[in-house]
């Protein structure tokens, strides 16, 4: 099995923005009218709890979204990010003005149960290979303006990234066969324009196509929607000279069958797109 990836908290200065936003949106053009009901100065001390089980993902973004409102706000962690919590744990503890605490509320369940959903999710893709030399790793189907907080999350989960975005690795898809005339003529041509330290990936449907790719050795194989017999066979063929990831196709009940056919990585697009919220609250205490 390999080893889980680092988790390296994502500076502030990332987060705050997209935490911001969404403050903003909720405030709208009045503020908080129901939060102005309490008396201005008014004390409060909360737990943020877990209401199923799951792995913790986002606490910078619930900590960010209060101290928005009320910098003075104290915020302890309890679990942190990357810990496994079970149904009603405490995730983290905060104290500071009532107000500013309960207007910032949803904005930071809305975070952390994203982010949380998502790391739960990734870590039932990683349980689900173990005992393989397979990673799991995530993909660019995520929210539009949060792909760094949810890669992160991902780290969370115990899997890896794949690309950050289109600037940090070339991947030669399907169109871009197509449209050069090839997988050897597109990876001729990525080859004579990449630089040194950029990476380069190649996407196959057939094993007529990996055949085509092997002799120009790129750096990452991807077999896409390859059957279980098809990727064994693509596995034996490569014979370890070049990293296969095999896309398409993937979920829980298929992963372990797609892992023991000895591929190095699996994408999995669902890891961002379709994870389930974490349901967490925020409980007066």
């Amino acid at each position: 099995m390999t080893a889980s990836p680092m988790i390296v908290p994502l500076p502030d200065l990332l987060i705050d923005p997209a935490v911001r936003a969404a403050l903003a949106e909720d405030l709208g053009r009045a503020g908080d009218v129901t939060a102005a009901l309490l008396p201005e100065g008014q004390g409060i001390e909360a737990v943020f709890a877990a209401r199923a089980d799951g792995r913790v993902a986002g606490l910078a973004c619930a900590r960010l979204a209060i101290a928005a409102l009320d910098p003075a706000a104290r915020f302890e962690v309890v679990a942190a990010d990357g810990a496994d919590v079970a149904r009603g744990g405490v995730i983290a503890r905060v104290a500071g003005d009532g107000r500013a605490i309960l207007s910032a509320e949803r904005v930071a369940l809305n975070f952390l149960g994203r982010l949380c959903g998502v790391a739960t999710l990734t870590r039932a893709y990683v349980r689900a290979v173990e005992g393989t030399k397979a990673r799991i790793v995530c993909t660019r189907k995520t929210t539009p303006g949060l792909r760094a907080l949810e890669k992160y999350a991902v780290r969370c989960g115990g899997a890896t990234n794949h690309r950050y975005g289109l600037d940090d690795a070339i991947l030669i898809k399907d169109n871009h066969v197509a449209a050069c005339g090839g997988v050897g003529k597109a990876l001729e041509r990525a080859r004579a324009a990449a630089g040194h330290l950029m990476k380069i990936e190649v996407e196959v449907d057939s094993l007529e196509q990996l055949d085509e790719a092997i002799p120009f050795a790129p750096d990452v194989i991807m077999l896409d929607n390859f059957s279980l017999d098809d990727l064994v066979e693509a596995v034996g063929r490569v014979d370890g000279r070049i990293p296969l990831e095999a896309s398409g196709g993937v979920n829980l009940s298929t992963v372990r069958d797609i892992a023991r056919t000895g591929v190095d990585a699996i994408s999995v697009g669902a890891l961002t797109h379709s994870a389930p919220v974490l349901d967490i609250g925020l409980d007066a205490v």
